[in-house]
Parts: structure tokens; C-alpha cells; sequence
């Protein structure tokens, strides 16, 4: 037998589980296992499969269904992933485009704002905040970007912009954002919660956050 984390043929027998199951020992790492878990959660590629269906935009009973595990161990196992995320090192004197997205938690009424910086040249998402459409929410991010001297922030006409840049930083201009933009658009087609017209949604904030920290920075 080999074991499932290092592949070695090492293994000897360790006993017997509660539910009377051969467990087994690897000498080379250390790892205890056995021969065919009934609960689907303990296998060793769970997470890899959890990332990958969560980033082509199953929610949270579809990826349970094909995972065969509780949409409970599901969402817990989403924001274990997400908890262990670093955020990305943001490089000094870069041109950077910030937007807002607009979703809901829970229920239509209940809007929420998604705002987040894209770095021009490689279009790599370095920094994002969720709440609501506040001076609050929007200097989360923008402050990120000012103490890694950004050399232009290109934004739309939101008002609020010209109060948290100052003149020389900020830039509203034509095609400024269209990369940006264009990813508005790839997220709302690859993120079910944020798809237009669907009955798909996100029911707490703290998942939200985890398959954005997933989508983004895995």
C-alpha cells in the first residue's frame, strides 16, 4: 500500500479506528490513514476540489452534491481555506484602477458593495473590501494603494473619489478603467452569487468574503 501524501511504500498497520477500520502509519512523513474514508471531508485533494468548483462558480449545494459532503463542512471548510489566504505584496509606484460592484446579502434590500484595486499592467486584484457604498468602505482600499505610493489611481465619476485622492494621484478619464470593467463582467459570469437575474445569493458575509479572498488570491 502507498500512502496518500507521499506516494512512499513505508506503511505499516497502527491499530484500529473507533469504527474498527485497519489504520495504517507512513514512516516517511508520519501520516496516519485508512484505506477508505466514509466521510468524504477527510480526503487529503478536498480542498484543491473545493477551490477549483468554487472558482468555476458552483454554489454551495452543487459543490456539495459532486463532493458528497455537507454544505455545512462545505461553508466551514470555505472560510478555513480563505482564513489561511496572505494577501498579495503590492509593488511600489504602479497605476492601479478601483471599482465598485453591487450585490446583496440575504435578501434584495439588503445591498452591499464590493470595492476593489486592479493593478493596471498585470491585472492582478491587490486589495478589496465588502460593506456598504461609504467613504469608510471605499478608503479600505485606497489606502492600501496610497501607502504603496501608487503612481496613478484611475476611477470612474463617483464623487466620493475626489475627496479621498488628491489631484495629482487621481485620474478620471476615458478608457481608464476599462480593464476593470471587463472584470466586473468576468466575476459576475464566473461567481454564481453575483450573476444578474438568478435566484443565487449569498447568505452571510463571512462566505462572501472567503470565495472572493479564494477567487482572487489562489
Amino acid at each position: 500500500m502507498n500512502c496518500p501524501k507521499c506516494k512512499e511504500q513505508k506503511v505499516i498497520k497502527n491499530g484500529r479506528t473507533k469504527n474498527n477500520k485497519q489504520q495504517y502509519y507512513c514512516k516517511i512523513c508520519s501520516h496516519r490513514f485508512i484505506e477508505y474514508y466514509t466521510n468524504q471531508a477527510y480526503k487529503l485533494d478536498i480542498n484543491e476540489k473545493i477551490v477549483q468548483l468554487t472558482k468555476e462558480g458552483l454554489g454551495i449545494r452543487s459543490t456539495a452534491r459532486i463532493l458528497e459532503i455537507s454544505a455545512t463542512t462545505l461553508l466551514k471548510r470555505i472560510v478555513s481555506i480563505a482564513r489561511n489566504i496572505i494577501r498579495p505584496i503590492i509593488s511600489r509606484g504602479k497605476a492601479y484602477e478601483v471599482d465598485e460592484l453591487c450585490t446583496y446579502i440575504r435578501h434584495k434590500k439588503n445591498y452591499i458593495w464590493l470595492v476593489y484595486a486592479l493593478e493596471k499592467n498585470s491585472k492582478n486584484v491587490v486589495s478589496f473590501n465588502v460593506g456598504k457604498r461609504t467613504n469608510k468602505t471605499l478608503n479600505r482600499v485606497l489606502e492600501t494603494l496610497k501607502l504603496a505610493e501608487a503612481k496613478k489611481i484611475f476611477t470612474d465619476r463617483l464623487k466620493n473619489y475626489r475627496y479621498l485622492l488628491d489631484e495629482k494621484m487621481h485620474s478620471v478619464k476615458r478608457f481608464g478603467t476599462n480593464h476593470i470593467e471587463r472584470k466586473n463582467l468576468t466575476l459576475r459570469t464566473h461567481l454564481k452569487r453575483l450573476n444578474r437575474r438568478t435566484i443565487c445569493f449569498s447568505r452571510s458575509l463571512a462566505v462572501f468574503t472567503a470565495v472572493l479572498k479564494i477567487y482572487f488570491w489562489i
